[in-house]
């Protein structure tokens, strides 16, 4: 008859570290005002760290009153405190570490050569911390490109960024970006930014480089312009330019025309002027660009939030970069006529659609998702999984608000004098009364606290395909 009573080993070992019973040797973690001295035995961390090992077997090793003396002035106490657990118990707790905790825990982990570890925190990262980017982006990706163990933590990076750029380029930090990092992000195909708008941050982080420079450039001289050129020459070949528009060329990118080559010039005017003329050069496209199909009230990000929606995706399991969703546009109103017949036309029998409705005069949008279909029937129908929604400002996606159905026999409600119709008066336009918009009940939905009457300057209306 045998026993496993091996669970007590590590309890035990835990309590000898607690205990301090017998160490021999004493590491120093830190500077001051973050330092610590820890206490522990040999014969452990040699057992359990070849980086240990190696430290503890060197004849040339500090020793002081019979111990042997450890310094570590370049980790934080934080880091090395959960290691040292780790080192005894096999046990590690990094459910509640901030990102930037994680990482400081993980160059540590790197440096003692605990590779399981390095990989365990590595992985942790990149399935449950989706806002580990984003109070320091600047910081973390120079920290993260430092280590050239961590692969996959950097491609999930670039991914992060290159899918939601504006965690990085307006972050206050942008402009101390290392010129290396700015040229690996720049040569990416999947940056989800307009190529001016790529242009634009690049001259906000010239300036920034060139702090001298006057800001308005009408008043540079011949030198301003060779500075601003040896700043910028080795991104000038990574902008596409031929995917700005004319208007916007002339007003952003002609005062500094004198920074870009003869050539480059030349054939830009030619790609102007000449309609058959098709330059050669690779568009950006984002990997979840063909998840939107033309919309003029929103982005790509509102449709990645409107799939998280539809699957109630909460924080840690949201998706970010491929969701499985396309959504192909049926109808807008000011393309296709603002009438309930035009509506029923484009929209009727064509399975799940969103719905996305812009003020007029304002940022603020509305709208709704119909996971059924809509029809003429005249008719009401009941679902669990339609909801309404508002953004007081389309360009802050935090002013987003959210209201499921309380699945009664009005969720969704098909007339041919109508257009889209929520709940019962939650959210609806009846072409009888007029085009506008109302929202005169909060019986099917919880309430949004929206106006009883909107002015809509337009609204799209766009098929919801779930990838197979």
């Amino acid at each position: 008859m045998s026993y496993n009573f091996e669970s007590e080993v590590p309890e035990a070992l835990g309590q000898l570290l607690k205990t301090e019973t017998d160490y021999n040797v004493i590491i120093y973690v830190g500077e001051e005002p973050n330092s610590k001295e820890f206490h522990a035995h040999s014969i452990i961390l040699r057992c359990r760290s070849e980086y240990f090992n190696k430290i503890l077997t060197d004849e040339n090793i500090e020793k002081k009153e019979g111990k042997y003396i450890i310094k570590k002035p370049n980790i934080s106490p934080q880091a090395f405190d959960i290691i040292l657990k780790y080192l005894y118990t096999g046990k590690i707790n990094i459910t509640n570490k901030t990102g930037t905790e994680l990482l400081d825990f993980m160059i540590v982990s790197d440096e003692f050569m605990l590779e399981k570890l390095t990989k365990l925190t590595e992985d942790f990262i990149i399935e449950n911390q989706r806002q580990f980017l984003q109070k320091d982006p600047v910081g973390i990706l120079q920290i993260v490109y430092c280590f050239k163990p961590l692969v996959k933590l950097q491609e999930y990076c670039l991914d992060k960024v290159c899918s939601e750029p504006k965690i990085l380029f307006n972050s206050d930090r942008f402009t101390q970006l290392s010129a290396h990092l700015l040229e690996i992000i720049l040569k990416r195909d999947d940056l989800n930014l307009e190529e001016i708008e790529i242009w634009e941050y690049l001259v906000k982080w010239g300036f920034a480089q060139g702090q001298a420079l006057n800001q308005d450039v009408t008043k540079w001289s011949q030198d301003d312009f060779n500075t601003f050129k040896r700043i910028l020459y080795k991104f000038i070949p990574l902008i596409r330019f031929y995917g700005i528009t004319t208007r916007d060329y002339f007003n952003k990118v002609r005062p500094y025309e004198e920074i870009l080559p003869k050539e480059l010039k030349d054939d830009i005017l030619k790609s102007y002027m000449i309609p058959e003329y098709k330059p050669i050069y690779t568009p950006r496209l984002p990997k979840c660009n063909n998840i939107i199909n033309d919309s003029i009230i929103i982005n790509r990000e509102h449709f990645t939030l409107f799939a998280n929606w539809f699957d109630r995706r909460k924080e840690n399991g949201k998706y970010i970069n491929d969701i499985p969703y396309r959504f192909n546009l049926l109808y807008r109103a000011s393309r296709d006529g603002n009438t309930a017949a035009v509506f029923h036309a484009k929209c009727d029998n064509k399975g799940a659609t969103i719905v996305i409705a812009k003020f007029n005069n304002s940022e603020q949008i509305v709208g709704g998702y119909n996971p059924l279909f809509w029809d003429s029937s005249n008719s009401e129908k009941s679902t669990n999984d339609s909801f309404i929604f508002s953004f007081s400002d389309k360009n802050n996606l935090q002013s987003a608000n959210v209201a499921y159905s309380y699945g009664n026999g009005y969720s969704i409600q098909s007339y041919s004098y109508c257009g889209p119709f929520f709940g019962c008066n939650d959210l609806y336009i009846n072409y009888i009364a007029s085009n506008d918009w109302y929202c005169r009940g909060s019986s099917s939905y919880p309430t949004l606290n929206l106006p009883n009457k909107m002015i809509m300057d337009d609204y799209e209306v766009f098929q919801v395909i779930k990838n197979s």
